[in-house]
């Protein structure tokens, strides 16, 4: 949810520059089930522009009518949609509806965090009732100190709601090919900032790849790296001598997911040579590779293989072992 939270702030810093009033609208609980969980926001702004959602679409046009009153007064608000009887998800949302006017310092706070990678926390104070109150409200508790977005109110309430933000999920994508084109593409689509390490040589430049984060022309001898559970590697360059290179580079490394490109087979004519190369390296490492990278879903065109390789990183790092929905037995969400 943070490169949601990321979007926010890129959209508020446009349009508060020509002076238009922003209100941001926070899920706070839900009873039932619903398309989205607590803890999901979106940004209303006064020219009727809208920056991500709460639910599949259904709830929008009347979060955007509740929050007239915020725009004109200011006065934070709590507003409650019940689904059961106008949803598929039947469930009861409590959203919050509050004046969104972060000052610069406090954007200047914010956007350090996000760049250093740092782990924050947002705390919500509301009622479970329709109603409007200045003591409603979210506070924001960064590292080294906590900024309300109002500091005018006092926040009270009968309930709160703490979400705790991790860093932007990131993948490394070493390789520049075709399908490392393409894959970049559909990750940065999942709101996953990529960095693209290539070799100095490569003709492609990050102009290439759409969405890209950063470009990093690295050798294997040269690239250094700081991992975090925050972070998947693919091995992809399609050459056997540079991936031998850029795995040899990885074997210290512990990211929350590395996956190696290729057949079965030509994993074990790497694995042989890595140790016969480095005897030293560790089973552990060997065993963490998944490779060949991805999900059996029959993927043959490399648009498929890169929603094979998004959807095997998402079951690692979120401990899931796929099934189809329909076989599920309990609610999607746990």
């Amino acid at each position: 949810m943070t490169h949601e939270l990321k979007a926010i702030f890129t959209k508020y810093q446009e349009v508060s520059a020509i002076g238009l009033k922003s209100v941001l609208a926070t899920v706070v609980a839900l009873e039932g089930s619903s398309y989205r969980r607590p803890g999901v926001r979106m940004l209303l702004i006064e020219n009727g522009e809208m920056v991500g959602a709460v639910s599949g679409g259904c709830v929008e046009k009347e979060i955007a009518r509740q929050a007239e009153s915020v725009f004109k007064t200011g006065l934070a608000k709590v507003m409650e949609y019940d689904g059961r009887y106008r949803l598929g998800c039947e469930g009861i949302l409590h959203i919050l509806l509050e004046s969104f006017s972060p000052d610069n310092h406090f954007l200047e706070v914010f956007w350090d965090v996000i760049t250093n990678r740092e782990t924050f926390s947002i705390l919500s104070v509301f009622d479970k009732t329709n109603s409007e109150n200045k003591g409603f409200g979210s506070t924001f508790r960064f590292e080294k100190k906590e900024i309300p977005l109002n500091t005018e109110q006092e926040y009270c309430g009968g309930h709160s709601f703490e979400q705790t933000l991790f860093p932007c999920f990131r993948l490394i994508i070493i390789g520049a090919e075709h399908d490392a084109v393409l894959l970049c593409q559909y990750a940065s689509l999942m709101g996953w900032e990529v960095t693209v390490v290539a070799n100095p040589k490569e003709e492609k430049t990050s102009e290439a790849f759409p969405g890209i984060h950063a470009w990093l022309p690295k050798e294997p001898e040269t690239l250094t790296f700081p991992m975090d559970k925050q972070t998947a590697v693919i091995v992809m360059t399609h050459s056997f001598a540079k991936d031998l290179g850029y795995l040899l580079a990885l074997k210290d490394s512990n990211p929350a997911y590395l996956g190696l490109l290729g057949p079965m087979q030509r994993r074990e004519k790497l694995f042989d040579a890595l140790l016969e190369r480095y005897p030293e390296i560790s089973e552990d490492f060997l065993d963490s590779v998944h490779g060949p990278a991805g999900l059996d879903i029959g993927a043959e065109t490399p648009q498929e293989i890169s929603i094979s390789i998004v959807s095997e990183i998402l079951t690692v790092i979120r401990q899931k072992n796929p099934v189809l929905l329909k076989e599920k037995l309990g609610k999607i969400h746990n």
